[in-house]
């Protein structure tokens, strides 16, 4: 479980978020949505450890994270993939992955084999510089990295943005898969609403930096969903 209670965060002397509570369970998505500039990102950046939250606590699976560092984060088992990928652009589609073994015991430092199972464009283009692959290719390549790490929580932070529509198939089989196996939290911002919708088991809706609902998919429909978003 990931835990989130009283998360306050600032930008110099801006308060970003206000106090922000939310629960995600192993098994399900968690699908944060609002409207572009609600703090989603900068929610998803202070539980990564990409931005130190101000005030409020964080939790693990049971194990509080005090102010954790990205390292830190990630060796606690949080892992991130960043609106806009951030793949080395230089660096081989092997290299890129093997990136992810810094957060690792040394004796956990290899890629497992479901990793191209999952993505296995990955596989055939291993020699491959990460600049030079689509937009889609790269969304895969984040993904896998992030995976390698053997992360609790997963948080995906618009895989879907300029993505061509085969490789969004795609990377929603790739969800569903994850959360049928049962042995992470995925947290999934997505201004794609039908996408966030599909996947979604739990939702939490942001406004100006702070939850203005959360709902299980069972108790909102998807109209009902779209019209508090565009409250």
């Amino acid at each position: 479980m990931l835990n989130v209670a009283n998360l306050t965060l600032h930008y110099g002397q801006s308060q970003i978020l206000h106090d922000i509570d939310l629960t995600a369970n192993v098994g399900e998505v968690t699908a944060v949505m609002g409207t572009n500039g609600v703090g989603k990102t900068s929610l998803l950046k202070a539980i990564s450890g990409r931005h130190p939250y101000s005030g409020g606590t964080l939790s693990v699976d049971g194990q509080v994270l005090h102010h954790p560092s990205a390292f830190a984060a990630a060796r606690a088992g949080v892992a991130y993939v960043p609106q806009g990928r951030e793949i080395f652009p230089l660096m081989s589609v092997q290299e890129n992955l093997e990136t992810a073994f810094a957060c690792l015991p040394k004796d956990q430092r290899s890629i497992p084999p479901e990793i191209f199972q999952l993505f296995p464009v990955l596989l055939d283009m291993k020699a491959r510089r990460g600049g030079d692959l689509s937009g889609g290719q790269q969304q895969q390549l984040a993904i896998a990295r992030a995976l390698i790490t053997r992360p609790k929580v997963l948080l995906l932070d618009e895989p879907t943005e300029g993505i061509q529509p085969n490789i969004i198939q795609q990377i929603g089989r790739t969800i569903s898969l994850l959360r049928e196996q049962g042995n992470m939290v995925i947290v999934l911002v997505e201004q794609n609403f039908d996408f966030a919708y599909g996947l979604g088991d739990r939702f939490v809706v942001m406004t100006r930096g702070a939850v203005k609902r959360r709902a299980d998919k069972a108790d909102v429909s998807a109209e009902a969903m779209l019209a508090e978003l565009a409250l």
